[in-house]
């Protein structure tokens, strides 16, 4: 039990070294994520309809 407590202690001082970013830097952040998932997603989408259209002209003649 007191190597719980110790762990949880540890875990609290550590907790006090986080230096959270600010509203702006996470929402900028968060804008970044959002736009380089769309490009990758669109990406996907570009690659999926090439292929596929590839493999029917390749099966179906």
């Amino acid at each position: 039990m007191n190597a719980i407590t110790t762990y949880f202690k540890h875990v609290r001082e550590e907790f006090k070294h986080i230096v959270w970013p600010t509203r702006e830097k996470a929402i900028a952040h968060t804008l970044v994520v959002i736009l380089i998932s769309a490009a990758i997603v669109i990406l996907v989408g570009v690659l999926d309809y090439v292929f596929s259209g590839i493999v029917s002209h390749f099966i179906i003649g």
